[in-house]
């Protein structure tokens, strides 16, 4: 496997000058010189002319991977122009924090409902080496691995839970933890391209088309049941309270039959959907 290593350059500004300082006199000595002393001249004229195909310029956040005749020499950092073997091919690697955001995936989730999901993954080149020599394109990699992430996810867990005695995580419940697990994944699948994961969050996600409607109308049904309970649950409570209340204070001594009629009657105005309709009675309540 590749590792970075760095690589060996000069300053440019540096290696200009003087490159220009020797190519005047080589250009002098031409002129000058006797004819039989001219041709190393001519030949040191050539090599210099050879030496400035050695300056690249290498912008911040940027590394240049050098390789001599195939083989790796080292990747250069240092912002700004410098001089390396003029033999040397040179490679640009973005070390800038980019994003990725994926499409929206159609998958079935552990339930085997379809859901669309999608994500956004923020990812940098720690390793130029690996980028460069351990896979084809490390840019299609990351497109491609962190999409086959996103979809290994969505299939290990549900949308969101079914019934109240399920406790583990969901998609839509669970949001911080599934971009952990999400971050952890892709990262493991990227390190050997010399990737870092920096974060990765789900930035789409809904059931599919066909079903929306149908999911809908369970999530609305389970919402007013859980209201129902709620309200039924607080009525009981305040009926409680205010037959203990009428007894401890005296107010009125009701037996069994009238309690159980005030009970039905507090309970259907607490937790009826409409206002309750007072009726006067006249008689009795055999």
């Amino acid at each position: 496997m590749s590792t970075e290593l760095p690589a060996r350059s000069l300053p440019g500004f540096s290696g200009f000058f003087a490159l220009l300082g020797l190519h005047l006199l080589a250009l002098a000595g031409v002129v000058l010189l006797p004819a039989l002393l001219k041709v190393p001249a001519l030949l040191l004229l050539v090599a210099l002319l050879t030496c400035w195909f050695g300056f690249y310029m290498v912008q911040p956040n940027q590394g240049k991977v050098l390789q001599l005749f195939g083989r790796y020499a080292g990747t250069d950092r240092q912002a700004g122009l410098r001089w390396a073997n003029p033999f040397y091919s040179k490679k640009s690697v973005s070390l800038r924090v980019r994003n990725f955001e994926s499409s929206r995936l159609k998958v079935n989730d552990a339930h085997g409902n379809p859901i669309e999901i999608a994500a956004v993954i923020v990812w940098r080149v720690v390793d130029t080496a690996e980028a460069v020599f351990e896979v084809d394109n490390y840019e299609s990699y990351v497109t491609i691995q962190s999409e086959a992430a996103l979809r290994n996810l969505a299939t290990s867990y549900p949308y969101e839970e079914h019934g109240e005695d399920y406790q583990g995580l969901t998609l839509r419940g669970s949001s911080n933890d599934i971009a952990s697990r999400l971050r952890m994944e892709v990262h493991e699948r990227l390190q050997k391209a010399g990737v870092e994961v920096l974060e990765a969050r789900l930035s789409h996600l809904a059931y599919a088309p066909e079903i929306a409607q149908a999911m809908l109308q369970r999530q609305q049904a389970s919402a007013v049941l859980g209201a129902r309970k709620i309200i039924v649950q607080g009525a009981v409570s305040i009926v409680q309270t205010a037959l203990e209340q009428l007894r401890s204070q005296g107010v009125v001594d009701l037996d069994a039959d009238r309690t159980a009629v005030m009970v039905s009657n507090l309970l259907v105005v607490l937790c009826g959907d409409q206002k309750a309709q007072p009726i006067i009675n006249t008689g009795s309540l055999q």
